[in-house]
């Protein structure tokens, strides 16, 4: 599954684990500082400023702050495309694998534009602090504004979500192509192992589709998985700034960094939820896919053997299948119950942690507009268990089935579920 397409695998995601968390903490504790000597931004025309003179007025601080903003993001990036340039560069020449541009050069590519994106949800949420309270003047003091303001925060919004939409149409078309080419990798691999796994049941599906499903599904849980920690760490540190505008939560009182705490604690609380109810379902699913095997291939012996595929056997066959279906379908039912009302309290939750600070009248409209986005992006960022439930059960249930060909190639004996379905 891995080393048809990756090199050394274990090594290589353990490399870009450490190699990620290098380099994040390298940012935060010394690089971001060395922007001023080291950027490339001054051959662009983005300098960073100079020291703001003491007593400066809020005008005067307002310039500097976007100018140093702007010169640090700018800054940021070079870093970035710095990291994955090293990261790259070293196993493209020593990873020595066939499939090396793909899954070197293609899973930097992702995950390089993954974190773009990300970098494009904060924009839009500190423009909606601006618009939104650019919205409160207009229509708290008719004629506040100009209508050349109003279009101006419009424009800004449309040139971001060009560039985002952008993206994400070309990061889509470019994630289609590396799954293909990685279940290319894999098809090439079992089909050269075709005779030591044609006897395990459901061989021939295992290779037609669980390869492309399995690469599909890790490809876009794992995806996933890159953007829920990048969005944390990027809106982490604006809920955390945020914070300070809510000084105490309902029924609770005081709690230093309310919204951070309370993101956390009601998402540590649908995970756990989601696990306990769902913790048969992995097992279901793969039964599931055996039980349809069995059914299917009986069918096509049929097709050629008038022996085959009697009504009785086949009665027996679909009975499985429908026992396996009807156990599913229950344990979906309470599954469901408990994800579906977890998601839409979820929308509750802000707006009763935000109560107090509204009553009183401490935040502005674009303020809530930051903290409600902000919050929603952590919030989902810590339920990415929560999210990706029912796929990472069905991605268990194909890893299951093609272990068992991977067993047979390295001459291990199959699982105990398989034994009992080969072909006798």
């Amino acid at each position: 599954m891995f080393q048809s397409f990756f090199p050394k695998p274990k090594l290589f995601f353990l490399s870009f684990a450490l190699w990620a968390l290098v380099c994040v903490l390298g940012w935060y504790l010394a690089v971001q500082d060395l922007g001023n000597t080291l950027s490339l931004g001054s051959l662009f025309g983005v300098h960073f400023p100079e020291t703001l003179a003491e007593g400066a007025d809020a005008a005067a601080q307002a310039a500097f702050q976007s100018t140093q903003e702007t010169a640090l993001t700018i800054w940021l990036y070079q870093y970035m495309a710095a990291c994955y340039g090293i990261f790259i560069g070293v196993w493209m020449i020593y990873g020595g694998q066939k499939w090396g541009k793909w899954s070197v050069l293609g899973s930097g590519i992702i995950i390089f534009t993954t974190w773009f994106s990300v970098q494009l949800s904060v924009m839009i949420n500190d423009w909606y602090g601006s618009f939104y309270n650019l919205i409160q003047k207009a229509l708290s003091a008719p004629n506040s504004i100009t209508i050349g303001e109003y279009f101006s925060q419009l424009y800004t919004f449309s040139s971001i979500a060009a560039i985002s939409i952008t993206v994400a149409v070309l990061k889509n078309f470019f994630v289609s192509h590396y799954v293909f080419r990685w279940r290319t990798s894999m098809t090439e691999y079992y089909s050269s192992k075709w005779q030591q796994v044609r006897h395990i049941e459901g061989a021939s599906q295992r290779i037609q589709e669980d390869t492309m499903r399995f690469a599909s599904i890790l490809e876009g849980l794992g995806v996933r998985l890159i953007s829920s920690v990048m969005t944390l760490l990027a809106f982490l540190p604006v809920l955390w700034g945020l914070s300070s505008y809510v000084k105490e939560l309902p029924f609770i009182g005081e709690v230093p960094q309310a919204l951070v705490f309370t993101a956390l604690f009601w998402s540590i609380i649908g995970t756990t939820l989601l696990a306990v109810a769902g913790i048969k379902l992995p097992g279901l699913e793969f039964k599931n896919q055996r039980v349809e095997a069995a059914y299917r291939k009986e069918l096509v012996y049929g097709e050629d053997n008038e022996n085959r595929a009697e009504p009785p056997t086949l009665n027996e066959l679909f009975n499985h299948v429908r026992k396996n279906y009807f156990t599913l379908y229950f344990n979906y039912l309470y599954f469901n119950v408990v994800r579906y009302g977890y998601l839409q309290a979820g929308v509750l939750v802000p707006l009763i942690a935000l109560g107090p600070s509204i009553v009183a009248g401490v935040i502005t409209f674009g303020l809530f507009q930051q903290i409600n986005n902000a919050f929603n992006q952590v919030e989902n960022s810590f339920q990415y268990l929560v999210n990706s439930w029912t796929t990472i059960v069905e991605l268990l249930s194909i890893y299951k089935r093609l272990k068992a060909f991977e067993a047979a190639i390295d001459d291990q004996s199959l699982p105990t579920e398989d034994q009992n379905f080969m072909e006798t």
